[in-house]
């Protein structure tokens, strides 16, 4: 028998609420080490928090890929971990394996079927690096730059990025670099944070949204106009870009952090200030999803992993210690609190 910590949804946000640490409950208790023929027993290393989660808080998550948390039952979401018990003819002990479902626990029993390997090399030994520039979040990034961004090099295009500061933010701006943007700018929320992405990530201009007046800021540091908007955040801060695009532009429509604590449905409604300007400009503005491009998914995982190798993507990430604390980085991602992927090392 195994002495476990777990992490437990113990209820959900008020309607329009927003997610607080005593949403979740850490608990101990005994599990069964013993292994059935193709299972593993796994020792979490990193677990992740992401912004999609908040939709998963909710009693209909408003998305058929995506399903709700139960109450009083351990939470799950992106993890890495090392197999210490083995009977999967695929996974030895010491085998470093990661899931899209990984409890929010300390050691679990799981279907090897159900993990994917992971070699070390790809991440130049991160692991955390699985949960953030190669993995899920980098290839959004990626795909979402590739798919609905329409790089094309010499055209001297202008991307701008929102949220840009966070996993896939701070990713798809270097991204739109390297594939031939002339300008990236990326919206965040400090002056923390718009150094980081300009004097570490190589962005031309990072925009505090919390100070000043967004759209003279847009109109200083995109002065031929946006062509390029990865949107992660919604609401305000995106009309105010997608009223600054050019004819022919693109919307990459990411993620709508902004309106998540909201009772509202995915995507949110827009405004008809900005739906006319969509519509008048001829802007694609397309729901982008990472799991619709699976078959491109190992590619752009070997990509990423050579850009991080090489030290032509630079990784930025807030890393919190210990399982107790998953509730607590959770708010504090939402709330922008993180600079770069925002992690949790459960274990060495």
């Amino acid at each position: 028998m195994l002495n476990v910590k777990r992490v437990v949804l113990r209820s959900r946000p008020g309607k329009n609420g927003h997610p607080v640490p005593e949403n979740f409950r850490v608990e101990e208790i005994m599990k069964s080490s013993e292994l059935k023929e193709g299972q593993v027993l796994v020792r979490t290393a990193f677990l992740s928090v992401d912004p999609y989660m908040r939709c998963r808080m909710n009693d209909d998550t408003g998305a058929d890929y995506l399903l709700p948390w139960r109450l009083e039952e351990c939470v799950d979401g992106g993890g890495v971990g090392v197999v210490e018990a083995s009977k999967n003819q695929a996974l030895s002990v010491g085998t470093t394996v990661t899931s899209f479902n990984w409890p929010w626990q300390t050691y679990d029993v799981m279907e090897g079927s159900l993990l994917q390997k992971v070699d070390p090399e790809m991440v130049d030994g991160h692991l955390s690096y699985v949960l953030g520039a190669v993995g899920m979040p980098g290839l959004t990034a990626l795909l979402g730059v590739r798919e609905k961004g329409h790089v094309i090099p010499g055209r001297q295009q202008t991307m701008v990025i929102s949220g840009a500061a966070g996993a896939c933010g701070s990713l798809a701006g270097q991204i739109g670099k390297l594939d031939g943007c002339e300008r990236v700018v990326g919206i965040c929320g400090s002056d923390q944070k718009c150094q980081a992405l300009v004097t570490e990530l190589g962005f031309t201009a990072g925009i505090n949204y919390k100070k000043g007046d967004i759209t003279s800021a847009l109109r200083e540091h995109c002065p031929k106009g946006v062509d390029i908007y990865f949107d992660n955040v919604g609401g305000p801060i995106s009309d105010a870009v997608i009223s600054q695009m050019n004819p022919g532009g693109h919307v990459i429509l990411c993620g709508q952090i902004s309106q998540y604590n909201k009772d509202v449905p995915y995507p949110p409604p827009l405004s008809e200030d900005t739906q006319e300007a969509l519509h008048n400009k001829n802007i694609t503005r397309e729901r982008f999803v990472v799991l619709n491009y699976s078959e491109k998914h190992e590619e752009g995982l070997m990509q990423l992993s050579r850009w991080v190798k090489t030290g032509q993507i630079k990784v930025l990430e807030t890393v919190v210690n210990g399982l107790e604390n998953m509730g607590e980085a959770f708010c504090s991602m939402m709330t922008g609190g993180n600079i770069g992927k925002q992690v949790v090392k459960i274990s060495d």
